[in-house]
């Protein structure tokens, strides 16, 4: 039916049309293929683009011989001429200085001609924009699961205790700075997105809500992340003091970004929850080893400290550089500790 059409349609505009689409869907097809590596798709762009080819020499050729005739008609026209001319003799002979004018026929022909082809290319040159544009602005079918957000609601009220300190740092501040399009390579997982991410304003224990510990945690496949802020007045070396007494291990001290800081690793808590009748839980048991990067909140150690810790539920860690690589990129986001 498409090609009946077609065949319905003037050589003018026929042709303008043909190559219009062609050169388009070649293109876009010759795009498509490069991006995705796909060579039976470069194929058939190749295909498009070599009908129109075609289409354009068609064209060019049929503008020359509109342009220079050929010669069997130019003795066609004399001969057409050659008999016409005793009955012009019975004529009267025209005004000395008026010459026959071109019949008009020839030229408007020609612009119409032109006219069709250029409308043509015009409207199905839209058309094909607006085939090409329409893919970014139409929702897409693709099912790829998208990376976890940070939450974009609105504020809760925080504690009394971030009013009471200065410059801290919130939940969703920390999100922001550890939720990052390269997170995931940063933990040598480049191929993974984010499945869970949130964020806390919460106050540290056993303070009675006077010392603010916003937290922020992304989780992947392999590994989970935490971040959080402590905004009390320990200094790291006290902090590893305590660590000493406490049940960490591989306990190695460092500076980061200029600041003190230690490693550490510690088991993480393990709690299962029944959902079912009681709604009853387990005991606490004991999780998967944990890595943590503790780095003070400011340069000269006045207490408060940020710790970055990542661990996974196969118990594997990835290497300590990783949570200096990540450290460097979230501790600038973090205001350092101002002088009290």
């Amino acid at each position: 039916m498409l090609g009946f059409l077609l065949r319905l349609l003037p050589f003018w505009v026929r042709e303008p049309l043909l190559i219009a689409v062609g050169s388009v869907l070649g293109v876009r097809i010759m795009y498509l293929a490069v991006r995705d590596h796909d060579r039976v798709a470069a194929g058939l762009g190749v295909v498009f683009l070599v009908f129109t080819a075609i289409r354009v020499y068609v064209v060019i050729r049929a503008l020359r011989a509109r342009r220079n005739p050929s010669p069997a008609a130019s003795a066609d026209g004399a001969a057409v001429d050659a008999a016409a001319q005793p009955q012009a003799q019975a004529q009267p002979q025209p005004q000395a200085g008026a010459g026959p004018r071109p019949g008009p026929d020839t030229s408007e022909k020609e612009h119409n001609a032109w006219g069709q082809a250029v409308a043509a290319v015009a409207v199905f040159g839209a058309l094909a924009a607006a085939l090409w544009v329409a893919p970014r602005f139409m929702p897409s079918d693709d099912n790829t699961p998208q990376p976890a957000s940070c939450s974009g609601g609105a504020h809760e009220e925080l504690p009394k205790a971030y009013k009471d300190t200065p410059r801290p740092v919130t939940g969703e501040e920390l999100c922001k700075a550890l939720n990052r399009s390269d997170l995931a390579k940063l933990l040598g997982t480049p191929g993974e997105t984010a499945t869970t991410v949130s964020s806390t304003n919460n106050t540290a224990p056993l303070t009675d809500g006077k010392v603010a510990q916003p937290e922020a945690e992304v989780a992947f496949d392999t590994y989970t992340v935490n971040v959080s802020a402590t905004y009390n007045e320990l200094s790291t070396d006290q902090y590893v003091k305590l660590m000493k007494f406490g049940d960490e291990k591989d306990i190695k001290t460092l500076t980061v970004l200029g600041r003190p800081a230690v490693l550490a690793s510690d088991h993480t808590m393990k709690l299962e929850i029944n959902l079912g009748s009681g709604g009853s839980g387990g005991p606490v048991e004991e999780g998967p080893l944990a890595r943590t990067l503790t780095v003070a909140l400011d340069r000269n150690d006045r207490g408060g400290y940020c710790d970055i810790t990542v661990w996974s539920a196969s118990g594997a860690l990835p290497d300590d550089s990783v949570l200096l690589d990540v450290a460097e990129k979230v501790l600038p986001r973090i205001p350092e500790r101002p002088v009290r």
